[in-house]
């Protein structure tokens, strides 16, 4: 039956990634395994929204490459399977005479149904993690959820950070030079699947990006206060020690926004393309002043606007606007900013 039921998980990525290259695709010909009304609908309206993004953008779609793995079976009977699958989709452009790729990794619950001597998808559920943030959590320790709304095991204790070395380099004057590359190899290497050295949250984009400010050599402002400073010592026994802007994307905004004589500093942008890289980029979907998005510049295209790199939807070099993005509406609003050279 397993065999039976993946064989329609394969034929649905495999138009999952034609529609990325071809987004008019998706709904001409995704109803050939999908039998979920409201998806369909959804993929409609978003394929003329992706069509008009690229001619907007002026790129040329080339190929795309999406492998599927099944992270676990929810739910098995001889007439129904609930699986929950991440789809790892590679999209490869042409802009400019410049070859790109980016990369995007999904999470999405789907639900087959036994047709005859078929299977049918009648569900895909897609919870739209960067829409969210990281609330009061040391409250909700106990009782953590996942995205799906299942209880998770208690955090491991974790606090990399921490040292007598590096409160010892914030104690002085002498100031720090960003180093824009090594923070930015950091944020290629683990976009994927987040150094283990850190506590991994349920909407890890802000702190993915504390850790690449830090990999390019901001330093530590350690208050003791979770209100105050920007700080992470991760978990000892159930107590959390981070700071709100370390892993909260409007806390980082107002962190960022404030002026300061010595430590991370960054200088409000008008528009991306004054970004370099390192800097960093936040996303108020909304558009009501709540920042609940964050990415850091990894890369430029062809015609010199940012790509980016994210965690909580984990992405490599995806084009900085996100209007491909579920959380993505005419009323984002967005906030850039430049790290200043010396800390």
């Amino acid at each position: 039956m397993e065999q039976q039921w993946k064989q329609s998980l394969y034929v649905y990525v495999d138009q999952v990634n034609k529609a990325r290259v071809e987004p008019k695709y998706s709904s001409q010909k995704v109803s050939v395994s999908v039998k979920d009304p409201r998806y369909l609908v959804e993929q409609g309206e978003r394929s003329h929204r992706i069509t008009e993004w690229y001619n907007a953008r002026g790129i040329t779609p080339l190929r795309g490459e999406t492998g599927v793995k099944t992270l676990r079976t929810v739910r098995q009977t001889p007439t129904e399977v609930v699986a929950e699958v991440t789809l790892h989709s590679a999209l490869y452009y042409e802009k400019g005479g410049v070859n790109h790729r980016e990369d995007r990794v999904e999470l999405e619950r789907l639900t087959f149904v036994r047709d005859g001597g078929g299977w049918e998808i009648t569900a895909i559920e897609r919870t739209i993690p960067e829409r969210n943030t990281v609330h009061r959590a040391e409250a909700e320790l106990p009782g953590r959820l996942s995205k799906w709304g299942e209880a998770l095991p208690a955090p491991l204790p974790s606090q990399p950070l921490l040292n007598r070395n590096i409160l010892g380099e914030i104690s002085g004057s002498r100031e720090i030079r960003y180093n824009r590359e090594e923070a930015v190899a950091y944020a290629d290497r683990w976009w994927k699947d987040g150094n283990p050295e850190f506590e991994t949250f349920e909407v890890d984009c802000t702190n993915y990006v504390s850790q690449c400010l830090f990999a390019g050599g901001a330093p530590i402002n350690y208050t003791g206060k979770r209100e105050t400073g920007w700080w992470y010592k991760g978990y000892q026994g159930k107590q959390e020690w981070w700071s709100y802007s370390w892993a909260v994307s409007d806390s980082l905004q107002r962190y960022l926004s404030v002026s300061r004589s010595s430590g991370l500093r960054a200088e409000v942008m008008e528009r991306p393309e004054q970004l370099i890289l390192g800097d960093i980029i936040q996303y108020d979907w909304d558009g009501n002043g709540q920042y609940q998005h964050s990415t850091i510049v990894t890369a430029f295209d062809a015609g010199g606007m940012p790509l980016v790199n994210a965690r909580t939807v984990s992405s490599r070099h995806r084009f900085w606007d996100y209007r491909d993005s579920y959380a993505w509406t005419d009323q984002t609003k967005y906030r850039f900013f430049h790290i200043n050279d010396y800390l």
